[in-house]
């Protein structure tokens, strides 16, 4: 069966520039995916002008039922995924007003538990070496900085398991409905805890993988793209989406054999401390 590399929430911006470089350099079968069908064959068929052949499957990842459709498709289809690249995920604008708590749960629906369920039902069609890369964020790290010394301690500790992560993130939620989060030592940016969380969980994943599949040369990691030009960071920002791709394809190309980086969290290219 052919290779094949799955990149969610690719039908624009960063996912579709991690696309558009895969179609380039990955030796299999690309898959382009979207909640939308419609904006997803759009960014397909906008591909195919640029004489690139990237594929497209409907896959939300705050649906459940979608992830286990897609799930069910690669492995029926294709045995098992060789690369995926977590690139979903949402923020609110600095000036929005919907209510902290409103953002709190909505943020870390998308951005850590949505990609927690992801990563339950890929994982296991992950092939021997396979590449699994989390966009996560720096301002995962900044936000790290911000919390409290026992919820460093815990989101860099060798044995926090997914199950704790989850409870932890889940606290911070809970929290925000009640004004609560910056009395239990966190910061005021849902967006930052939940790619704090999505970082930690990468972690987490790849000390799994050594233990239970160490012979398997799966890599997986946590990046930063950098300040990419989206419609999610607006204008400003200095890197173009294809700068933005740099990092998540890099690992995601890691050649055969290579051992590090594992269970890390890179920008630039280069392994950050955590």
């Amino acid at each position: 069966m052919s290779k094949v590399a799955v990149v969610t929430g690719s039908n624009k911006g960063i996912g579709l520039a991690v696309v558009r470089a895969l179609c380039q350099q990955f030796e299999g079968d690309v898959f382009l995916t979207a909640r939308d069908q419609g904006r997803g064959q759009e960014a397909v068929t906008s591909l195919a002008s640029q004489g690139l052949d990237a594929k497209f499957h409907q896959l939300d990842i705050d649906d459940p039922s979608s992830v286990t459709a897609a799930a069910a498709f690669f492995k029926e289809t294709y045995g098992g995924v060789d690369v995926l690249i977590n690139n979903a995920g949402i923020a609110f604008k600095g000036a929005d007003t919907t209510p902290f708590s409103v953002q709190a749960q909505v943020t870390l629906k998308t951005n850590f538990f949505s990609t927690r369920n992801m990563l339950t039902h890929f994982l296991p069609l992950i092939r021997r070496g396979g590449r699994v890369v989390n966009v996560s964020s720096f301002v995962g790290s900044r936000t790290l900085n911000q919390c409290s010394p026992a919820l460093q301690q815990r989101f860099r500790s060798d044995d926090i398991t997914e199950e704790e992560l989850g409870g932890l993130m889940q606290q911070f939620v809970d929290q925000t409905q009640k004004g609560e989060h910056k009395r239990g030592g966190w910061p005021e940016t849902a967006y930052g805890v939940s790619k704090t969380g999505l970082t930690t969980l990468s972690m987490i994943l790849a000390r799994r993988l050594s233990e239970e599949r160490p012979t398997d040369g799966i890599l997986l990691n946590a990046c930063c793209p950098g300040w990419v030009r989206t419609d999610m960071a607006g204008p400003k920002a200095p890197k173009s989406p294809d700068e933005g791709a740099v990092t998540p394809v890099y690992l995601a190309m890691l050649p055969p054999g290579a051992t590090e980086p594992h269970g890390k969290f890179v920008s630039d290219k280069r392994v950050q401390e955590w």
